[in-house]
Parts: C-alpha cells; sequence; structure tokens
C-alpha cells in the first residue's frame, strides 16, 4: 500500500473507503470493479491504483480498518469496561450507532466478507476474524448478578434475546437505509426502559 494515502485529507480518505465498502459490499470480490469505488469516491482508477496496489490490497485494507475502528469507538465508549448489564449495553449501541454514522456500508461489508468464497480472500478473512474476535473477549466483563434481576430468571437466555433483538434493530435500520441517529437513539432508549421494567427486580 502506498502510504501517500495517509496523506490524503481525511475527507478524502473516508471518501475512498466508504466507496469501497459500498461496493464490495454489494457484490461478489471477483464482480467489484475498482473503476466503481473510484468512480464513487470522485477519483480516477489510475489514482486508485497508486494508492492500492491492486484490489486484493483494497480489500484486506478495508478488512482491517473495520476491525480497527469497531475496537477503537468500542474502547472510547467504554465497552470493555467493567460495567452493570443494561449501562453496558447502552454502551455498546451507541458505540455502534457511531460506527455506522461513520461508515454506514462497514456492516454490510463485513458479513459479505466473512461468506465471501474466493479462495483468493476466504481462508485469510476466517483467520483474521479470529485473531480479531478474540483480541478482546477475554477482557469484556459485564455485571450479571442474579440479585438485581426477577427471581428465577435465565440471564444467559435474556441476554442473548436481548443483545439479537438489538443487532436485529441495527441490521434492519442499515438494510433499509434508514440510518436516522436521533430515532435510533430514542427507539433504543425505549427498549432499555422496557427490558428493564419485565427484567430487573422491583425494590
Amino acid at each position: 500500500m502506498n502510504e501517500k494515502f495517509f496523506s490524503l485529507p481525511q475527507e478524502k480518505q473516508q471518501a475512498i473507503i466508504n466507496a469501497g465498502y459500498r461496493v464490495f459490499s454489494q457484490n461478489s470480490y471477483k464482480n467489484s470493479p475498482m473503476s466503481e469505488i473510484a468512480a464513487e469516491a470522485g477519483i480516477s482508477k489510475s489514482l486508485l491504483f497508486h494508492y492500492f496496489q491492486n484490489k486484493k490490497e483494497l480489500y484486506f485494507f478495508l478488512w482491517d480498518k473495520c476491525a480497527e475502528m469497531t475496537i477503537e469507538i468500542l474502547t472510547q465508549y467504554g465497552c470493555y469496561e467493567r460495567a452493570e448489564l443494561f449501562e453496558s449495553m447502552e454502551r455498546g449501541m451507541r458505540a455502534k450507532m457511531e460506527i455506522i454514522r461513520r461508515y454506514p456500508h462497514m456492516a454490510d461489508f463485513t458479513i459479505k466478507a466473512f461468506y465471501e468464497k474466493d479462495p483468493e480472500i476466504s481462508a485469510a478473512i476466517q483467520e483474521s476474524y479470529h485473531r480479531y474476535f478474540n483480541f478482546k473477549a477475554d477482557e469484556v466483563r459485564v455485571n450479571l448478578d442474579p440479585e438485581q434481576f426477577i427471581p428465577g430468571l435465565d440471564i444467559p437466555q435474556m441476554y442473548q434475546e436481548m443483545y439479537w433483538a438489538s443487532e436485529g434493530y441495527l441490521w434492519e435500520m442499515v438494510q433499509r437505509g434508514d440510518v436516522d441517529m436521533k430515532r435510533m437513539e430514542k427507539d433504543f432508549t425505549k427498549l432499555l426502559a422496557f427490558w428493564k421494567s419485565i427484567y430487573l427486580r422491583k425494590e
């Protein structure tokens, strides 16, 4: 990769990154043209090849950028710090909304990349995924003290259900192209309040 890419203004870097995420997320690796990425980013194809030697190099740069930005933003929002369950979930959701705001096609790209079948790509993506996935896993500590919840509650099942609901909501908003941050924040605040009302022990 040509280090001159990082000397570009931040806005231009982000335009190239978002163009890459958009094109790669809507096509297979093989059928994603560099010319389309360049055109969407507002640069020539030759200039894109000046920054990235080939399509594979750009693809893996974008993949690594996903992990880098996700870890950075989750850290900024305190998602790896020990916290009460609902506080931890709120931090996580706010962090994910920030990622979507900056890189609206990143989530689609990571899912597409994970299931990519091209032999040039698939093995390296799988290896990289498991390396990044385990990077912070042992540091995550959520306080799931049974005393704060209603008696007899299956806490792991509750946690799984809330996680699926949260991720499903984000996925639906991204797929619709309906990334309205104020609405998402309002909806998730209501959802958290609902979960607290049914799962927390009444004093």
